[in-house]
């Protein structure tokens, strides 16, 4: 059995989920999904990044005492996970003492010990939301560009990672594939903040200015370790990494890391640099994802365009959410959310389209009292399907099971017999033409409607494995409505 790593990013818990987040999720479950359909042997890891100071202001202004904030928050952020039915093996919190601590100071001891650490006074731009240094070039009219908020002036003594050291091995790392990164568009992006020249960064902050918060620094109690190089480790201390070996050498290197587009440079550039300094292996593959906008505006607590993934789910749907996010949202750009849109998208897909034609089959067969065993050989998946999925190419997998017109004929089986499939159906559009053409209501002989009858029922079970990592609820009801005797059941998407 193989194994499969995925882990998802690690967010500051000084704020709430959003319907945007839910974007990333269900990414890294349906890959997730689909590994565990291969076989293979998976873990899903996220967590919550605790010893960030925008954490600790947040907690002032509600308050409340920093750890009763961050307990708080972070069950948020977990039971979001669980609300969404994407299950997590592993959240890893940063404040963990036990089984997060050890794996930073290690770290961090790994890399001192291979001299890529050491101490000076440092005086720069720093913005609280990006918990990170900015260079006037980042700064557009003088605001971080992501928060609209002017950086403060930092002036202080504080430990510095050799970042510069590392920038032509990432170079030829990211050129070569040796480390993925997807979709194109982001690994240029990596690329070319690396080419225009790498700088050491700060990797602690005084007690004074973390409040106190974080983990020490091996060797020197006046200083915390800061938050990335802090936070970015819980993709190893999440697996054992200072506390379980046994249990990190068999999870890691991550087969794959899901992170946003704004951190970007902190995965592909900060995060594998602090492990070839560590002598560790580097994660295989990096997937950037852009943002979900809301009128193509980002959705901001400070705009005032939140909406929580709870309200939509609670209104139209867990899995409606879930194929709207993974069919709608390009792998490579952002993407817009809006009632509208959602409301057309699944009306017209869900409800007229996947919905109406399992109603208008089933009914067929019911009418017919017609009965089909299911057989072993359904159990595999489309090959463009599959070549989509292994590209993390989420909405070109949905749209070819949806309307591809091209035709994968395959043998299969009619009650004992092995028939071959002449019509290649495999799309929800061939199959809704094939129904409207051939109209199997309006024949005569037995034999020639429990033919056709057979071809949709075996290819609905077709779309509903191929729909398994994408909608895992509705590809079951799909699955157990048409083995065995096939009745009519409620819509599976009511119209809206």
């Amino acid at each position: 059995m193989n194994k499969f790593y995925l882990t998802t990013a690690i967010p500051y818990v000084n704020g709430l989920p959003h319907v945007g987040h839910t974007l990333e999720y269900f990414q890294a479950d349906t890959v997730r999904k689909y590994h565990q359909l291969k076989g293979d042997e998976t873990l899903l890891l996220s967590g919550a990044d605790e010893n960030a100071l925008k954490n600790v202001q947040a907690a002032e202004k509600e308050g409340l005492p920093v750890q009763q904030f961050l307990d708080r928050n972070s069950k948020i952020w977990h039971d979001t996970y669980e609300f969404l039915k994407v299950h997590l093996d592993v959240f890893q919190r940063g404040s963990d003492s036990e089984k997060h601590w050890p794996g930073v100071q290690k770290l961090w001891k790994l890399c001192e010990g291979n001299g890529d650490i050491y101490k000076k006074e440092y005086e720069g731009l720093y913005c609280v939301g990006c918990e990170s240094f900015k260079t006037n070039e980042e700064l557009i009219d003088s605001l971080c560009p992501v928060h609209q908020i002017k950086p403060e002036l930092v002036k202080e003594e504080n430990y510095f990672f050799r970042l510069s050291k590392y920038q032509e091995q990432l170079i030829q790392l990211i050129e070569s594939n040796e480390l993925k990164i997807a979709p194109a568009n982001k690994k240029a992006e990596a690329l070319s903040f690396i080419k225009s020249g790498l700088e050491d960064f700060s990797i602690s902050r005084s007690n004074e200015r973390a409040r106190g918060v974080g983990v020490p620094v091996p060797g020197d109690p006046s200083q915390k370790i800061y938050v990335w190089y802090d936070a970015l480790a819980i993709y190893i201390t999440g697996i054992g990494f200072g506390w379980d070996e046994e249990k990190f050498k068999k999870w890691w290197p991550a087969d794959l890391h899901i992170i946003g587009k704004d951190i970007n440079r902190f995965h592909t550039v900060y995060w594998p640099a602090m492990l070839l300094s560590a002598r560790l292996p580097l994660p295989k593959q990096i997937l950037i994802h852009g943002f979900v906008n809301l009128k193509g505006e980002k959705i901001s607590k400070s705009v005032g365009n939140v909406i929580s993934p709870q309200d939509v789910v609670k209104e139209f749907g867990l899995e409606p959410l879930r194929y709207f996010m993974l069919s709608q949202i390009p792998i490579d750009s952002d993407g817009d959310f809006t009632e509208e849109r959602f409301k057309e998208v699944y009306n017209g897909d869900l409800a007229n389209g996947l919905g109406n034609l399992v109603a208008r089959v089933a009914r067929l067969c019911e009418n017919e009292n017609f009965t089909l065993e299911p057989y072993e050989e359904i159990k595999r998946f489309n090959p463009f399907v599959e070549k989509y999925l292994q590209r993390y190419d989420f909405m070109g997998a949905i749209g070819w099971i949806w309307r591809s017109d091209v035709k994968w004929g395959h043998i299969w089986l009619n009650q004992g017999k092995i028939i071959q499939d002449e019509t290649g159906i495999n799309s929800l559009k061939l199959l809704d033409q094939n129904l409207n053409e051939r109209k199997p209501w309006e024949l005569k002989d037995r034999d020639e409607k429990e033919l056709l009858l057979s071809l949709y029922v075996i290819n609905l079970r077709r779309v509903a494995f191929n729909l398994q990592p994408f909608l895992p609820e509705t590809s079951e009801k799909i699955l157990k409505q048409f083995s065995g005797e096939i009745k009519s059941a409620p819509p599976l998407f009511p119209r809206l």
